[in-house]
């Protein structure tokens, strides 16, 4: 009979004394996985994570990038990596939304994995061109209402989490909006300062220099309430009641891994997100500190995906393969 190795280490595991187990790991360093570029939100995020993790675990914590395909290519890798708690993945708000807009992956977004904690929430800023006729939100609907679309979004690609985002809002005002999709990178921003596309659907970090420089207008933020590293910005929620939308990133480890392990990580999340360098750090990249137990981000993305697969299927968004 052929012995399936994990089921094995989840047995051995299982078997030892939970506490022994935690004092004992890790006993090698700690990868921790992301899928995005270097310089990027989640690479800033995860070296600050690694950075606290390791004098946490008093063992190296090395971040690695395996970017591609939204960030699927690092998951991936992480959910068929053996589940000993030396191999973790910063997840984005992105997990959801490709389990949402792919037809099939190559893992199971939910059971595949052993969440451990959010780290950050943030919300999405909806801005234009300083110059821009519309001085609302209420102003840029009316707009796209008398030239149905002709008013444009931009968005980091198809299937973006700022792609739904715009086909959200488009929905909720109940008119049509022309998306205008890049592959990442400053072009989105660059578009709508250069006139080439009415709306930036984006995060606060990159809103916030060109909104601080005078070059684009925010017309709101997609919190319920007003962020606090944009003052001044209206919620959307006060034009279109009920709106508000999150993103978000968060720690996970493949499933299997030991429950004493993940109760470690977590408890040491929770922790380095009270330091105030943390705070300040985070603060400054437009997000917020963001604990959670493992249950409550397992729901989390459970919700999250139902939401977008909702978006999906209501604006008639082809899914890809």
């Amino acid at each position: 009979m052929k012995i399936n190795r994990r089921s094995l280490l989840a047995w051995l595991t299982a078997a030892v004394s939970p506490l022994a187990l935690a004092q004992s790991w890790p006993g090698k360093p700690v990868q921790l996985v992301h899928g995005f570029g270097a310089g990027g939100n989640a690479d800033v995020i995860a070296r600050l994570v690694a950075q606290k993790l390791q004098d946490a675990l008093d063992k190296p914590v090395v971040v690695e990038i395996k970017s591609g395909a939204g960030g699927m290519i690092a998951t991936n890798a992480v959910a068929k990596a053996e589940p000993d708690g030396h191999t973790l993945v910063m997840l984005t708000g992105a997990h959801t939304v490709s389990a949402a807009m792919r037809k099939t992956l190559p893992y199971d977004p939910v059971k595949d994995f052993a969440f451990i904690s959010t780290v950050t929430s943030f919300p999405f800023v909806i801005a234009v061109r300083a110059d821009h006729p519309a001085k609302t939100l209420a102003d840029l609907i009316q707009m796209a209402k008398a030239s149905s679309g002709k008013i444009s979004y931009s968005s980091v690609g198809v299937g973006s989490t700022q792609h739904l985002v715009g086909e959200l809002l488009a929905g909720t005002a109940g008119v049509q909006l022309l998306h205008i999709p890049y592959r990442g990178g400053g072009a989105p921003v660059q578009s709508v300062m250069a006139g080439e596309v009415d709306i930036l659907v984006d995060t606060p970090t990159v809103a916030l220099p060109h909104l601080q420089g005078g070059k684009l207008r925010a017309l709101g933020v997609t919190s319920a309430a007003v962020w606090p590293t944009l003052p001044g910005v209206v919620p959307v929620a006060q034009t279109l009641p009920g709106f508000e939308v999150h993103s978000w990133l968060g720690l996970a480890a493949p499933a299997g891994t030991p429950a004493a392990i993940i109760q470690r990580l977590n408890k040491d999340v929770q922790q380095l997100l009270q330091r105030p360098e943390v705070i300040k750090s985070l603060n400054q990249s437009g997000s917020a500190p963001s604990y959670s137990t493992s249950q409550d981000m397992q729901e989390m993305v459970q919700t999250d995906i139902a939401r977008w697969r909702s978006v999906i299927a209501r604006r008639g968004i082809q899914l890809e393969n």
